[in-house]
């Protein structure tokens, strides 16, 4: 039993992987409406950022992911915040492509080593991380990353922890997301940054985009800066 829940994380593994390697900011967005939903959710993958987090941080979140699945046929969309087996079911149920916790428990890291749909499982510690690798895990968020250490503690865990990969979230800003994406031990960050209230109050869409633009040049502008 354990092995073939090993040998699925892996295989989940891989998958995370290629999320990531899709865009190098996965917007983390709290949806309230259709109206939202679809305006910020075609208007992020028109910027280039075709992975999008729905947090259930409202009571519209799965009916936003059911939504977003119909309506961005090739966009990646995954839940956020989710805490428990339950909503691990739940948003598996409206077509969640993905799974991010934000922080993880023994049991829901069992439950999403049986799933085909991935867990991105939340961690703040060495001793957590530990413990979710000795059930296979290798992919994990930082939360809230800039609280924890941030890109200090990013480099600390890539002498002990070689293998593992980090997608950071909390704290992460226009500012700073570059310095993150250059860590070998980084695969994307999680920005809340790209839907800004007053923009979605607004419904200024174009604004959102252009913050997409923005964000989905990041890694490649990083990467052009360190080899010149």
């Amino acid at each position: 039993m354990l092995s073939s829940n090993i040998t699925q994380i892996q295989a989940n593994s891989q998958r995370l992987d290629q999320i990531c390697a899709t865009a190098p900011v996965i917007p983390v967005l709290t949806l309230n409406n259709a109206e939202q939903a679809i305006g910020i959710g075609k208007a992020l993958v028109s910027g280039g950022l075709t992975v999008l987090e729905i947090t259930l941080r409202s009571d519209y979140a799965l009916a936003a992911i059911s939504q977003l699945k119909l309506a961005l046929p090739d966009a990646i969309i995954g839940a956020g915040t989710v805490l428990n087996n339950r909503q691990y079911q739940a948003c598996m149920d409206a077509g969640a492509d993905f799974i991010v916790s934000p922080g993880s428990t023994v049991e829901l890291l069992r439950f999403g080593s049986t799933s085909k749909v991935p867990l991105l499982p939340g961690v703040a510690s060495v001793s957590e991380i530990m413990q979710a690798m000795a059930l296979g895990y290798r992919r994990f968020k930082l939360f809230p990353a800039a609280v924890v250490g941030g890109i200090d503690a990013l480099k600390a865990f890539s002498g002990p922890l070689a293998e593992v990969k980090f997608c950071p979230t909390g704290g992460i800003k226009p500012s700073n997301a570059a310095e993150y994406l250059a860590l070998d031990n980084v695969m994307c960050v999680g920005g809340t940054w790209l839907a800004p209230k007053d923009l979605v109050k607004q419904g200024d869409w174009k604004a959102i985009e252009a913050l997409a633009k923005s964000a989905a040049q990041l890694k490649a502008s990083q990467l052009n800066h360190a080899s010149a």
